[in-house]
């Protein structure tokens, strides 16, 4: 084996491209891994934890590219691939015309304008230093606008939302994951049938295990407002989340609401919940807290409240007794983490015995996909963590849907087959979903693993798991 490693200044493409590039590059006879990244430090960090010499000057404005390869692999054609694939990703095809694309949000809406088009709905999705001008941009032009990027700062957050309450507009975001608007899925989405559910969600991931339970228990959703999983929070008061419940109540397709949260400030819970009462539209609380509901209680009142009968939740495959004494969450959806939190808290657990790590935070993003689509850090720790005769349980999360991995399974599975600690894994998703529910599912039974579709199931029966072991 040998390694190369060099910076490029004057580089940049996103963490999606670059994952993308790595693999291709991965693929290419005599390379044992790739990485070509941004030299952030978090991505520095992973380079030399995989054993690379990252040269000390790297910097986040320099791409570093990181090959591996096997005895007798040719460093020129590695090289070659890379900048193949960095020249391919960097072109765009505008169709047939000639005149170049919108270089901003302010033009792009200009020209939608202008050539009599409906008004647009504006998903941002760029680095979260630049989303704040963007996403301003789009409202001042009179738009609704979705703000998919993360690491915004919370004041910018209030500015955009205060500014677009002057204006009766609504901003779903920063670090909005998950929205259904119009019929149409946007960010990480799962497929749903239309019905008579709306949701308001201050959580990507919350909602999406909402949107599963519902589906199996056959209720559709006619719109879903992601609000960012800081609406609620004392800084921001839940202005966005106002504006989508004033939405729904207006909508005549939408015959009950359903609030989800991440744990939410006190007094912006009390507030929220006053005004909820003032509407015509009855709206269902599911705001994640201690000595409150876990998500599938509130989706099971909800059903009820609709006069559908609440299902067996469906659970696959058989795991191993506990060995160790520590549960460890690896998780990719924060909701999916905190609510785990939560209910771990209110067994009782003791908390050195247990470990919840959430690689969606903006810790683990900044510089890098989010791991719905890159796995690489989440499946470095699993194999720490299994290494640990300390591991009891292992609690993952699989979130499938539009925009994440496209076959999660096929680098989950390998990993976790073998491994000593039992696995216990929530699988969010649709009978719909591009990734195929049955497929992910059968592929992770058969690799050893217990698989949920509620997630406050598959984190009792962790807890459980670990319990038992101890006895």
């Amino acid at each position: 084996m040998s390694d190369h490693v060099e910076l490029r200044s004057g580089a940049y493409a996103d963490s999606v491209t670059l994952l993308q590039i790595s693999r291709e590059v991965q693929q290419v006879p005599g390379v044992a891994t790739a990485q070509v990244a941004m030299a952030t430090p978090l991505n520095v960090e992973v380079l030399e934890r995989m054993g690379f010499d990252v040269p000390g000057e790297a910097s986040v404005n320099q791409m570093v590219v990181a090959v591996r390869l096997e005895d007798g692999g040719d460093l020129a054609t590695a090289l070659a691939a890379v900048d193949a694939a960095l020249a391919g990703n960097g072109r765009t095809a505008v169709g047939t015309s000639e005149e170049a694309p919108p270089r901003t949000t302010a033009a792009a809406l200009r020209s939608t304008r202008l050539t009599g088009g409906p008004d647009p709905l504006v998903l941002v999705s760029v680095p979260g230093a630049s989303a704040a001008v963007e996403a301003m941009d789009a409202l001042e032009s009179g738009s609704d606008v979705m703000v998919f990027s993360d690491n915004v700062p919370v004041e910018q957050e209030l500015a955009l939302k205060r500014y677009a309450a002057t204006r009766g507009l609504l901003v779903m975001g920063p670090d909005c994951g998950t929205a259904v608007v119009g019929g149409v899925g946007l960010g990480f989405a799962n497929v749903v049938s239309p019905g008579p559910v709306g949701i308001v969600a201050a959580s990507g991931t919350g909602c999406q295990q909402v949107l599963a339970l519902l589906d199996h228990a056959g209720v559709g959703v006619a719109t879903a407002y992601g609000v960012g999983g800081r609406d609620l929070s004392a800084e921001v008061g839940g202005l966005a989340t106002r504006t989508a419940l004033a939405r729904l109540d207006r909508d005549p397709g939408v015959e009950v609401v359903v609030l989800i949260s991440k744990p939410p400030a006190d007094e912006v819970a009390r507030e929220l919940t006053a005004y909820t009462e003032s509407l015509d539209t009855p709206v269902r609380l599911a705001l994640l807290g201690a000595g409150r509901p876990d998500l599938t209680a509130s989706t099971e009142e909800l059903l009820r409240a609709l006069g559908h009968e609440v299902p067996t939740w469906p659970v696959r495959g058989t795991t191993r007794p506990a060995a160790g004494t520590r549960l460890h969450g690896l998780f990719v959806g924060g909701t999916m983490k905190q609510e785990s939190e939560v209910l771990v808290t209110a067994a009782g657990t003791d908390a050195e015995r247990y470990a919840l790590v959430d690689f969606g935070d903006d810790e683990y993003t900044t510089g890098r996909a989010h791991p719905m689509i890159d796995p690489t850090l989440r499946l470095e720790r699993l194999a720490e963590v299994a290494a640990d005769a300390a591991t009891g349980v292992v609690l993952m999360d699989v979130v499938l849907g539009h925009g994440a991995e496209a076959d999660p399974a096929a680098s989950l599975a390998p990993a976790i087959e073998g491994i000593l600690p039992p696995v216990v894994i929530t699988v969010v998703g649709t009978a719909r979903d591009p990734q195929g529910l049955d497929r992910q599912v059968d592929a992770l039974v058969a690799a050893g693993a217990e698989v949920h579709l509620s997630h406050a199931g598959a984190t009792r029966r962790a807890i459980e798991i670990l319990g038992a072991g101890h006895d």
